[in-house]
């Protein structure tokens, strides 16, 4: 666990605690708001092939995911850290475009 606190430069355990709940929350909240949406577009795993259906839902758990992050953590009292880890992650990605400030 120290290892991953001097990663992410969190000093408390509470802290750390904090943000693996986060993630927790914040992937079954996904994978929850994730089964409405493709209802909504009518893929559904009865109508549609699961080899069609699993990818489209992945794919749309994966932006579903990465705007509800920061603000899950914001409920916990960790934005500063998520919002952090979004900007590098999507940089690593190739998005790092959308964080890019225009002067």
């Amino acid at each position: 666990m120290q290892k991953l606190k001097d990663k992410w430069g969190i000093k408390s355990n509470v802290q750390l605690i904090l943000i693996f709940a986060v993630f927790a929350i914040n992937g079954s909240f996904a994978s929850w708001v994730a089964s409405p949406v493709t209802s909504f577009f009518g893929i559904d795993k009865d109508i549609v092939s699961p080899m069609v259906f699993w990818p489209l839902r992945i794919a749309l758990i994966f932006p579903i995911y990465q705007f509800t992050l920061p603000l899950t953590g914001f409920l916990l009292g960790q934005f500063k850290f998520f919002w952090d880890f979004e900007k590098k992650f999507l940089s690593k990605i190739g998005l790092g475009f959308i964080f890019n400030k225009k002067r």
